[in-house]
Formats: structure tokens, C-alpha cells, sequence
């Protein structure tokens, strides 16, 4: 799969890695204006490196759940359109808002994923694409209820947690009820175990299911 616009694979240590331009965020190497993107620490990156479809071709808007310190989404905003970056723990957002300092398309806000009529009033519609990094129970209700940001042909990229959901279940029977209930609102177009990088983590690449 091509990878987006603003996203490249760069020589690091002699191997070829995912990278995008933008100031250095946590601690990563540096190739001139490129820095390494590393799928062992995103879930995202791992998805580009898993030839995934995420659908993204730069310069989307970008609706982010879960920016936690900003690890990911800062590589988001190299080279997307305005993100908007929601974290719930206060000592992350601080880190996010360092981050966005030098991103004038990142936006933080200390909010609840769940709880999306929070930043209802900031965030706008018809948003491309919708990333989900969320550590909590009922992952496809979050992805749900924030599909009100997201155009009719956009991208959901949900990350689901097996452990966050259940953590005695087989993950496997975890992920088969997130997608069953994912399904009520949208289309599953493609998923894949992030097992390589992230154990117990399955990626997910949907639509919004429409009504006629």
C-alpha cells in the first residue's frame, strides 16, 4: 500500500523505517528533517508497516482518541490537516500540549472519549478520519459515539485493547465481540493482530455504516 503524503520510509541504523518531518518528540532518531516513526511504541505505524489501508493520503482532518503524550499523534500531525487530540489523564495532556507547540494543526483537549458531547462544541464535523487508542472498556461504544465527527465516507482506525475489555478472556473472543458490536455502526472494511508489535492489539479499518 502507498503511504501517505508527508509519511516516508527513511534508512535508520541501516534498516528502512516508517518516518515523517517534524521536531523530535520522544527521543526518537533523526534523519535531517525526518524522524523515525516506530510501530514498536504506534499502533498506527504499526498498521503502515502491516501494509494496512488506512485510507489516508495527507492532510486529513483528523479526530484523535487516546493521544496520551502525544506519541502518535504527533507523527499524525506531520502530515495531516487540523487533529484534533483528546486525552483524559491531566499529566499526558501536559506532554500533548508541549507537543503541540511546535504542530500549529494539533489540537489538545483534556477530555473523556467517552463522552464526546464534552468537545462537541470544538471539534468539527465531517472529519476524515477517526484514530482510537482508548484503554477502557466498551472500546466500540466509544468508537460510536464519536462517529458523529466523521464524514459519511471517512475512516474509523480503531485500535482494539483485549486487555482493557477483559483481561481473564481469550483475546480472540474478545475481539470477536468489539467487532460484533463495532458492526452496529459500521462496516468493518479490514482487521489485523498487531501481535508483531503489540501484543494482544487488534487493528481495525471501518466505515461508517449509513442509513437510506
Amino acid at each position: 500500500m502507498s503511504l501517505p503524503d508527508g509519511v516516508e520510509r527513511r534508512t535508520f541504523d541501516g534498516s528502512e523505517r516508517l518516518a515523517t518531518r517534524g521536531e523530535p518528540v520522544y527521543g526518537e532518531p533523526t534523519d535531517g528533517p525526518w524522524r523515525l516513526w516506530d510501530a514498536g511504541r504506534s499502533k498506527l505505524g504499526a498498521m503502515l508497516e502491516l501494509d494496512m489501508d488506512v485510507g489516508l493520503d495527507g492532510g486529513e482532518s483528523v479526530l484523535y482518541l487516546g493521544a496520551a503524550s502525544g506519541t502518535t499523534v504527533s507523527h499524525v500531525a506531520d502530515f495531516a490537516g487540523p487533529t484534533y487530540a483528546v486525552e483524559f489523564a491531566p499529566r499526558p495532556t501536559r506532554d500533548l500540549v508541549d507537543v503541540a507547540e511546535n504542530r500549529g494543526t494539533l489540537f489538545p483537549l483534556l477530555k473523556d472519549a467517552r463522552k464526546p458531547e464534552t468537545y462537541a462544541h470544538v471539534v468539527e464535523s465531517g472529519l476524515d478520519a477517526i484514530v482510537q487508542d482508548v484503554a477502557t472498556r466498551g472500546q466500540a461504544h466509544v468508537a460510536a459515539r464519536n462517529r458523529q465527527f466523521l464524514r459519511d465516507d471517512g475512516r474509523l482506525l480503531a485500535v482494539v485493547k483485549a486487555r482493557s475489555e477483559d483481561v481473564t478472556a481469550d483475546p480472540a473472543d474478545v475481539f470477536e465481540d468489539v467487532l460484533s458490536d463495532l458492526r452496529d455502526t459500521y462496516e468493518v472494511l479490514e482487521t489485523a493482530r498487531l501481535d508483531r508489535y503489540h501484543d494482544d492489539h487488534l487493528a481495525v479499518v471501518a466505515t461508517p455504516r449509513t442509513t437510506d
